[in-house]
């Protein structure tokens, strides 16, 4: 039997991540730690996520528990997928658990709204005895869990932490890219949420395509200018991580925060919206971290901004649209 691995996280990218890896090594036990008891026994009763994943089936090889600490033992390998709000709490509670050089595979796409901190650096403060990396690209759960081609890519200081969780999580069909930009690859994970709000809005204003290019491509300029400030590699926001996740994020179907857009640009406030859904958009908390970080690091992020102001100001989207527009005239690039 080859060592157990385990996810912490149930939701329905922790639950697609936990399923790729019961069904790629069939000997491996997986465990799924689930904050909701509905989910625990959905998973070992009918092999079902109900609450992030219904109708989706399931690896037999999956099994859900309740107890974090029961999820980690002995296992080499922790996937990290909890929500970046709760993730800093849900590592606390394993800390005196996790051995020296486990490696944790951060797949949380987010910011730490209070400190800022990437979800790397969580990681770290919390877990120092661990190895990290991180893992991003366009990947919607339901599909990965179809088996649809998937290409992401994981970042890490070390080679060999890449190396590990590329082996772990690699299939024919969910190819996974290397990178030691782990800043540019979790930046872009986090910043494009905020861009697909956007989108979303757009979209549920009538809008049309020329304005979708247009946010598509400036928005990835700002996640971009300030991936740069802050120590990430310009090429990776051209990559998976950047633009790759930001394409299918503002233009899929499946996009959570796509939707939130949509809701906004409808009438919808931010406290409605957020009381009738199970799951929030990472993207609304990125917003108000993104501003934040751009005010400390001197880097404009205008749609950022937008959005956030929308969100959490009650600033009517069409609003936010119309200051885009007539903004300061500006040069895209100038030598």
């Amino acid at each position: 039997m080859r060592a157990p691995v385990a996810v912490l996280g149930a939701g329905s990218w922790g639950t697609a991540l936990a399923d790729l890896v019961g069904r790629k090594q069939a000997r491996h036990e997986v465990r799924l730690w689930a904050y909701e008891a509905e989910v625990v026994e959905g998973i070992n009763r009918d092999h079902v996520n109900p609450l992030f994943l219904p109708g989706v089936p399931l690896s037999p090889n999956l099994v859900a528990v309740a107890d974090p600490r029961e999820a980690i033992d002995g296992c080499p390998i922790i996937v990290s997928a909890a929500p970046s709000h709760a993730l800093r709490s849900v590592l606390a509670r394993v800390r005196d658990a996790v051995p020296e050089g486990v490696l944790i595979v951060s797949a949380t796409k987010g910011l730490e709204t209070d400190t800022l901190a990437l979800m790397s650096d969580v990681v770290r403060e919390t877990l120092p005895q661990a190895a990290v990396a991180a893992l991003s690209g366009p990947s919607f759960a339901q599909e990965v869990c179809e088996g649809q081609p998937t290409a992401v890519v994981v970042a890490a200081r070390d080679p060999a932490d890449v190396l590990r969780a590329q082996r772990l999580l690699s299939t024919p069909r969910f190819r996974i890219y290397s990178s030691g930009d782990v800043v540019g690859v979790e930046l872009g994970g986090a910043l494009k949420n905020v861009i697909a709000i956007a989108a979303g809005v757009l979209e549920g204003l009538g809008l049309g395509a020329n304005p979708r290019a247009a946010l598509i491509t400036r928005g990835l300029a700002e996640i971009t200018r300030l991936g740069v400030a802050m120590g990430a590699e310009p090429l990776t926001f051209a990559g998976l991580a950047g633009m790759g996740d930001l394409i299918l994020t503002a233009t899929g179907a499946l996009s959570r925060n796509r939707a939130l857009g949509v809701a906004l640009a409808g009438g919808t406030s931010f406290e409605d919206y957020r009381a009738q859904h199970r799951s929030v958009a990472e993207g609304a908390n990125a917003s108000v971290a993104g501003a934040r970080l751009g005010a400390r690091e001197g880097v404009e992020l205008p749609i950022t901004e937008k959005v956030r102001q929308v969100l959490f100001e009650g600033r009517p989207a069409r609003d936010g649209v119309e200051e885009l527009m007539t903004r300061d005239l500006k040069a895209e690039q100038w030598r």
